[in-house]
């Protein structure tokens, strides 16, 4: 039985798997002309052999008199030979009994000649037959034009619909997942708590619908899921249909529109069909802005196929001829392209926001992810979790298996913490890239430009924590400072908070400026950032003096294109240079700030400088030390360098790496237990976590050749 009480027909829903009609149809065919072929060979398999004997031929052995049968069919003459004859046939002398001779076209007289030679001695039994059957001459003759036809046929009866319709393309082409395959449920989802309860409201009145009856209340028409990519809204879906154990119809919003006129409009009717017919039962249409964005935006005008998909969907939804039972499900990231039509209540009664998740979410999703993986007992999820802000469900999926790869490529017994710091450095920041050589000015000049950042959001009092300062090329940056948000910053960001961040992000330039009396081509990404920022400070988020809360600039966004193509200057010519001076003035004010806290700590600009020459990857706590002018412990280049080719090295086995690090770096000493290659490599200081890059793309200049 069916979830919904139907009885299940073999071969629906997956139960019994059937071969796909089109296969059936090919299969019959097939067999009927090999059925057909076979009785034609086996009619000529009671028969004689013949072979071909020429006219001259068969003339020598008539007056020889070693013919005892011949018999005269249309043109043709078969008969038999008295003595066997031997004749040339291929390469190979044959002795042949039976034979066949073509005839000219005009011999009257040689059935007497036949009879002239026919002795009592040496009698010839002459026959007359009707022409015979040639099987083999007619399929020869009918095969390319019966071929033909069966293509036609086969052809047509592809485009067959189920219901006698000329075509399917108008067929739905939604998956359905049996209400009792659940594979998904919502212990499977993290991150997402306020989604879940609202979703688990959807399942609840699917599984018994009395309770909500009895208090007047009806069923949702859908629901829409709506977040930036990679949140897990379709995981959300899958989940829905685990929970409900009711019959999950599962379609994209590109799978509805083709090249042919109607077949959109027709998809939707087919899938609402479908849905009735085994209702109640959810249908999940993802990427629902492919066919719902707004209405009478299509540049040129003319026919558009996709609003003509768009209106059916809306009658479906909320018309007049409407079943309960039978919910929508959608996801999509763009909410702010969809048709009004599409939001209003009775159609989408409820939007559900699936947000990035905040650090409670996070170490879920990381625990949900981690079930199947041996994960060692020095990773601290919560810890890993708090380093990974903005990362949605999707990129910490990709750190956990990024992870895993790395702990297999390095012949670890399990996934250790090292291995998942690596991942995640890798993920948000891209790989080391330590082949790229600097110079050691350049380096030099890297390494001003960072601790500049550094000690200026060090000694901010709005700006976030500093976690990690390295001159080590990863992607496209040359060096890279690392800040961790003190809490979830989710909507506002105040005033100072602002302005800090400016200038942290010019300490960078101000200090290379401070040391080298000019700039480098470093700090394009840094002008880049504090421009929006500060553009977007005065006109749009209301915190310049002069211009006051008032907004400037608004976009006019085309719909079709799904972007902003052109911006209305809402103001005049004067506030436009009003505009322009306040954002330089704000930039300006940062700048000098900057300047006055490195002019301030001068000394220490120099000793975070000179560390990062030495180690390349400093933390947050020894920059600390080093502006109170306290002295880091001792490093050993050597030994961090030996530790760091133990823990790339991929191609030799962990004892013969071990040698190989003992035998060049002479310095490190490695304990016996150290020494077991079960062990994992041990973390050098410069592959502790990475966090959230405030300066991804600051590289001074290209390395020289």
């Amino acid at each position: 039985m069916s979830p919904n009480g139907k009885k299940s027909e073999p071969g629906k829903n997956g139960n019994i798997p059937q071969m796909p009609r089109a296969m059936r149809t090919m299969s019959f065919w097939v067999l009927m002309l090999i059925l057909l072929f076979v009785g034609a060979q086996l009619l000529e398999s009671g028969k004689p052999r013949e072979f071909q004997v020429n006219y001259s031929r068969f003339m020598t052995e008539l007056e020889q008199n070693n013919l005892s049968l011949v018999t005269f069919e249309n043109t043709e003459l078969h008969g038999k030979f008295r003595h066997p004859v031997q004749i040339t046939y291929g390469d190979k002398a044959v002795d042949v009994e039976h034979f066949t001779t073509s005839l000219p076209f005009e011999l009257p007289d040689l059935l007497e000649t036949i009879r002239a030679y026919s002795t009592e001695t040496h009698p010839i039994q002459i026959q007359i037959d009707k022409p015979r059957f040639n099987w083999g001459n007619m399929l020869i003759y009918w095969a390319p034009i019966l071929l033909l036809v069966f293509l036609w046929f086969f052809f047509i009866r592809q485009m067959q619909g189920g219901s006698n319709r000329a075509f399917s393309f108008g067929k739905s082409r939604a998956k359905l997942v049996s209400g009792d395959k659940p594979a998904t449920s919502f212990d499977d989802v993290a991150g997402a708590d306020e989604a879940k309860v609202e979703l688990n409201e959807i399942v609840e009145f699917l599984s018994d619908p009395k309770k909500f009856k009895r208090m007047g209340a009806r069923i949702p028409r859908g629901a829409l899921l709506v977040g930036p990519p990679g949140t897990g809204k379709t995981l959300l879906a899958k989940a829905v249909a685990g929970e409900a154990r009711v019959p999950f119809f599962s379609m994209s919003g590109s799978d509805f529109v083709e090249m042919f006129v109607g077949v959109g409009a027709s998809r939707v009717r087919d899938l609402f069909e479908q849905g009735k017919k085994s209702a109640p039962c959810i249908l999940f249409v993802d990427e629902l802005d492919a066919v719902g964005r707004h209405r009478g935006a299509g540049l040129g005008g003319g026919h558009d196929e996709r609003e003509q998909t768009l209106n059916q969907l809306l009658v479906e939804m909320d018309g007049f001829d409407t079943s309960d039972g039978v919910i929508l499900l959608a996801a999509t990231n763009r909410p702010d392209v969809l048709d009004p039509a599409l939001l209003r209540p009775g159609r989408f009664d409820r939007q559900i926001i699936v947000d990035m998740p905040d650090v409670r979410g996070r170490e879920g999703i990381l625990k949900v992810h981690m079930r199947n993986l041996p994960v060692a007992d020095d990773v601290n999820v919560k810890t890993l979790a708090q380093g990974t802000p903005g990362l949605s469900g999707a990129d910490l999926a990709n750190i956990c298996n990024e992870a895993a790869l790395l702990a297999a490529r390095l012949n670890h017994d399990k996934v250790y913490s090292i291995d998942f710091e690596e991942a995640r450095d890798k993920s948000m920041l891209g790989p080391e890239r330590r082949s790229r050589v600097f110079s050691d000015e350049t380096r030099l000049k890297t390494a001003y430009h960072e601790a500049g950042h550094a000690i200026v959001g060090t000694l901010l009092e709005n700006a976030d924590t500093l976690h990690k300062v390295t001159i080590v090329a990863r992607g496209m940056a040359g060096g890279v400072t690392h800040f961790l948000p003190d809490e979830e910053k989710y909507i506002y960001r105040d005033r100072e908070a602002l302005l800090d961040t400016i200038t942290m992000a010019l300490a960078g330039m101000v200090a290379e400026q401070l040391i080298y009396s000019n700039t480098s081509s470093g700090a394009a990404s840094d002008i880049k950032k504090v421009t929006s920022i500060a553009r977007h400070m005065v006109t749009q988020w209301g915190m310049s003096d002069k211009l006051g809360p008032i907004a400037y600039g608004d976009n006019e966004e085309t719909v079709f294109l799904g972007r902003s193509i052109t911006q209305n200057s809402n103001c005049s010519e004067a506030t436009a240079q009003i505009i322009d001076s306040e954002v330089r003035d704000i930039v300006e004010r940062c700048r000098e700030r900057a300047q006055e806290v490195l002019e301030q700590n001068r000394d220490g600009l120099d000793r975070v400088a000179n560390a990062l020459m030495e180690r390349e990857t400093i933390s947050g706590e020894e920059v600390d030390l080093l502006l109170k002018g306290e002295e880091l412990a001792p490093f050993d280049k050597e030994a961090a360098e030996s530790a760091r080719q133990l823990r790339i090295s991929k191609t030799k086995p962990t004892h013969e790496r071990i040698d190989d690090v003992l035998s060049e770096a002479g310095k490190l000493e490695l304990s016996q237990d150290e020494m077991d290659p079960a062990a994992p490599a041990e973390p050098s200081e410069e592959s502790a976590p990475l966090q959230d890059d405030a300066d991804s793309d600051d590289s001074p200049e290209k390395p020289e050749n």
